[in-house]
Formats: structure tokens, sequence, C-alpha cells
């Protein structure tokens, strides 16, 4: 028993050849076990360049506007040769690279770290005391190798291939990882179609259909494969199943037995939409009170409907809860030409279907906590909304304004929308990019609209010629609080080229601290102005605008306070 014992120590001092003893998952170091996440080089031309901002990625960030969810990195930004992060240390010794404290290739490769692609163990090639050729060095991803061990073992991931080199050339390199893992599942996906045929417990039957009959095609062996049984043809070409059903192959030259079909079940019901509302019809019926007595009121429809457009939306809804004939009139467009929302934390379906019912010409939705689904879910019943209002909104509920077609609208407010940014007004200025079947012009979704509100917003001259190209009609503009808006901006606006030269009749440029005594001059460019709004500019002098006041462009103004320009009609 001790000569036992000894023998046994004697066996675990004796050193493995390339590495020590094997250790358990717990006792390894950092080096081992899961594979560390690399970080990026900083280095490549993927990592140095920016954010395309047009991606799926990129439109998930929360600086372009997304939720923020992925957290990914741009498509154009992925690192194509990452490093390992600088807290990996060797398995071995427990310390980090140290390459850059040598100056030979050789020294340089046996202190860096090298973490194998099987095993996932960073450790230093000179801690195994072995040379460069006994691993297989990946060349595409630095610092990453196939260690001896794994090598030796048989557990490498590459075949071994006889080298392509001649005489003439170098030799050919081996596929990249991505190049063999999709050899991988093509191969595996060749082996699933091949499964073996399982018709050995059958094969008297199949003697006797062979001498019978004429062997299957081969178009049809895929599918007798599948079901794991071969159909047998008799003499006469033409048997039936148990339930007197025959499958006829079209094309074949006659018809093919099949295992006994089940009933076919039934088909699903289609789903509808679970809140479908409609606008009510113009003429609601009844179009006369009708009264306890069995006689109607002496009063038509038409005159109850003028004493309610004296009433407010408080006393309506008093009015809707007197009769049902009442309720239905109630409803009428004409009695809610504008409905107020604002302020609202929430919006429930029941208050979008009121809207929806009502069919309002200006909504306003400032300050809620509307929701991109409910926002499209209202624009696309709203087809006859000429003002909306959703000044204070987040960009990302805001953005259902890119889908939704708004063919009457006249005033848009988006003053102190959140998150809103060049690439965000892009997409609401350009026109859809999926144009209907014969539709040969391509309009912007703002190329009716008269009035547009873009106060605080982070507008640049490349959105302002975006504005004047697809939404030439604008005859009131807000670029009140915007701090990019300059000089040049109202150059932009006054330009020889520019389609509101002609239309524009308020301005409205409070709060743009960018603006100088330089830019007054170029306001006399636009004839129809009637109101400038220029307080709150720092750089603009009382006596400047008082000088354009006393100019005008076809006639003076009258300054009522101090940078505020009006003339009468």
């Amino acid at each position: 028993m001790a000569a036992g014992r000894q023998q046994m120590d004697c066996d675990s001092r004796q050193p493995s050849a390339l590495l020590t003893p094997p250790m358990s998952s717990s006792s390894r170091g950092p080096g081992a076990g899961a594979r560390r996440r690399r970080t990026r080089c900083r280095r490549c031309r993927a990592c140095v360049r920016t954010e395309c901002g047009d991606c799926h990625f990129c439109r998930d960030m929360k600086k372009f506007g997304g939720p923020g969810r992925m957290k990914q990195s741009c498509l154009l930004r992925q690192c194509t040769a990452p490093v390992l992060p600088h807290t990996a240390v060797c398995l071995l010794c427990g310390e980090a690279g140290k390459e850059d404290t040598v100056e030979g290739e050789e020294e340089k490769f046996g202190l860096s770290l090298m973490e194998c692609t099987i095993c996932n163990e960073i450790v230093h090639p000179g801690c195994l005391k072995m040379g460069k050729a006994e691993g297989v060095i990946n060349a595409e991803i630095p610092n990453c190798w196939e260690c001896p061990r794994c090598t030796q073992e048989g557990r490498t991931s590459k075949k071994p291939k006889p080298p392509l080199a001649s005489a003439e050339g170098p030799a050919v390199p081996s596929p990249s990882p991505q190049r063999e893992k999709l050899e991988r599942f093509k191969r595996m996906c060749q082996l699933l179609e091949r499964v073996p045929d399982t018709s050995s417990s059958s094969s008297d039957s199949d003697s006797d259909s062979d001498s019978s009959g004429t062997s299957l095609s081969e178009d049809e062996a895929p599918g007798e494969a599948r079901n794991g049984r071969r159909p047998a043809r008799g003499s006469s070409g033409e048997k039936e199943n148990r339930g007197g059903r025959r499958a006829v192959r079209p094309g074949s030259g006659g018809p093919l037995l099949s295992w006994p079909l089940g009933p076919a079940p039934p088909p699903r019901p289609p789903q509808l939409e679970r809140h479908v509302v409609r606008p009510p019809p113009r003429s609601p019926e009844p179009d006369t009170l009708p009264l306890a007595a069995g006689s109607d009121h002496p009063l038509p429809r038409a005159a109850w409907l003028r004493v309610f457009q004296h009433l407010g939306p408080r006393e309506l809804c008093v009015c809707m809860r007197v009769c049902r004939t009442w309720s239905r009139w109630c409803y009428d467009k004409r009695l809610w030409p504008r409905m107020d929302l604002s302020r609202r934390k929430s919006l429930t379906p029941p208050m979008l279907s009121g809207v929806v019912r009502r069919q309002p010409r200006a909504l306003d939705l400032s300050w809620t906590g509307v929701s991109k689904k409910q926002l499209m879910w209202l624009l696309n019943r709203l087809q006859g909304l000429q003002e909306l209002v959703l000044s204070g909104c987040s960009w990302l509920s805001v953005s259902a304004l890119g889908s939704a077609p708004l063919p009457a609208l006249r005033l848009l407010d988006l003053r102190w929308v959140e998150d809103v940014k060049d690439s965000q007004l892009r997409e609401l200025l350009l026109p859809p990019p999926d144009t209907k079947p014969g539709q040969t012009e391509s309009r912007g979704r703002l190329q009716g609209v008269a009035e547009l509100r873009l106060a605080g917003l982070e507008l640049t001259d490349a959105s302002l010629r975006l504005l004047l190209r697809h939404a030439p009609q604008l005859s009131a503009l807000d670029l009140s609080h915007c701090a990019h808006v300059g000089d040049p901006s109202v150059h932009l606006l006054t330009a020889p080229t520019s389609p509101l030269r002609e239309t524009l009749v308020h301005l409205n440029l409070a709060g743009c601290h960018r603006l100088t005594d330089h830019c007054l001059p170029l306001f006399r460019r636009c004839p129809r102005l009637r109101r400038l709004d220029l307080r709150s500019c720092r750089q603009l002098s009382p006596e400047a605008c008082a000088r354009l006041a006393a100019a005008g462009p076809p006639g003076p103004f009258r300054c009522p306070e101090e940078k505020l320009l009006l003339k009468d009609s």
C-alpha cells in the first residue's frame, strides 16, 4: 500500500509536456473559462470614423432620437481587429502582456498574450516553453491562436489541408473562420437531406412491388426519405387507401398512394382591428326629435345644430346625456372645430375614439404623453385635419408624421420637441421613399403647410435648405430661440432663389442670439412681410431696428415694443 502511494506521488510530480496539470474551472485564473470580450483597437479605419446616422443601430441610439435599447455600435464602426482587454492576464504567471519591453520578434511573441479560440485560455507563449511554430496562429485577429495542447489533442477547428504553394508564387492563405462556419452549415444542411431509407421491415412487399411495377423517379426520393416510407405501386398502377382517397401527382403517369389524410383544420377567422372607429354619416337619422307623446318636435335638426354651436365642450357633453337623438346630433363635426387635449399625462383608447368620431379640424396634443402608435392611429383616421399642435412631445412619438398622410394640413407646431436634429428633420421633410404604383411625382409631406412653428429646435442651415425646397408655401415661420440661426440663415430665407421671399408674411426670430445688425437690410427683400419679431436678440441694436422700421420693405413699420416690427395690412 505504501509502495503504491509512493508511486502515485512520483507520477503526480512529473510535469506535463506543455502545460501544467489541468485545473478545474473554479481554480483557473481570469484567462480561462468563458471567452473574454474584446475591445476596439482604436487604430483601424472603422474605429476612427464617425457614426453614419442612417443604419439600424444608429437610429436606435438616443443621440439620433432612438430608444437606445440595442446598445450596438454603428455598422460602419465595427472594429476589424479587436484586441484583448487591458485586464487580461496570463493563466500561468498571472502577468499582463510585456511585448513592449523587448525589441526582437521572437521575444515579443514570447511575452505577448495569446488567446486560444478553442479552450479560451490566455497565456504567454514563453510560459509554455515552446516555439512559434507549435501553435496555429490566426493572422486575421491579433493575439489569437490555437494553443499547442488543443492542436495535439485534435481539437483544432481547421482541417489540415495540403499547401497550395508552387514554385512561382507563395502559398494560398487559409480561409477565414466565418467562411469555414458557412461551409460547415452548408454541409450540415446536405447531411440532413440525406436521411437513410428505413424500409427493411417491408422488404417482402417492396420486392413484390419492384417485380411487378417500375421504380420511382429520382425527383420523388426526397419526399419518400422525409416521410420514412416508400409507397408501392401495383401492377394496375392504381390503388386506394383506407379512406378511399387517391393522391394524384400532377404530370405523372398515374396516381400515387399516400397515407390516410385527416380532416382539414377549419380556416382561421381573419383577425380584425380591435378598435375600428368610423366617422358618423353627414346627415344622421332621425332628422327630427321624437317626443314622448309620439309626435315630433317642431324644430328640425338644422335648427338644433345652430343652437348647439353656441355651446362649449362641457355643455355639449351634458346635452349628449339627455337623449339618444341629441347624443347622435352632438357628434357632428361642425360642433367640434377644435379639440384640446394638451397637458394630459396619458391618452386612453376611449379618448382617441372620441376624437375620431368628432373629426376636428384642429387638434392640440402639446405636452402630452402620446405614443407613436397612438398618434399614427389618429392621423390615419383624421384626413381632414388642418392644424396639429405637438409642442413639447418627444421625437419618438412625433416621428409618426413620417408615415401618415396629411393632405389637408395647414399648420404644424413642433416647438420644443425633444431630441430633434438634422437627420430627424430630413426624415420629416423629404418625400416618402415608397411611392404608390403609377405615381410619377414625389411630393414632400409639408408641401401644403402654410404655418410652421419650429421654436427651440437645433436647426442648421442644411435643415433650412430642405425647408425652402419642400415647404414652398409657408407664410408664417417661427424660428425663435433656435441657437444655430444667424445671419447666413437670414440670407438663405431672403435669397433671390428662395420661394419664401415672396410668400413670407410673419417671421419670428426672437431669442436668436447670433443675429447681428448686418442682417437687417436683408429683410427689405420680402415685400409681403407684415410682422417681424426680433425681441431678445442680444447683438441687435435698437437704433438699427428703428432704421429698418422707418424704411421698411414697401412701407414703414410701427414698433409697439422694442425690436417688434408690425405693419398694418
